[in-house]
């Protein structure tokens, strides 16, 4: 079954163990996937995005799943 709950920064920061500022550098460089849906400017992803972009990358140390 899909997990189609959104993810803002801070959901994403804590799931990879990262401050929520470290997830916004990765955006601004190009190293977080697209966002699924984006409210009033804000992005969001779903928690399967998410979990897809850490399996796939590179130096992943098993990060932990949810």
């Amino acid at each position: 079954m899909a997990d189609r709950r959104l993810w803002s920064y801070k959901e994403i920061a804590a799931h990879i163990r990262v401050q929520p500022d470290t997830v916004r550098s990765y955006r601004k460089h190009g190293l977080l996937p697209p966002p699924d849906h984006v409210e009033r400017g804000k992005p969001y992803w779903y928690a399967d995005t998410v979990r897809a972009w850490v399996a796939s990358r590179p130096g992943n140390r098993g990060r932990r799943e949810d």
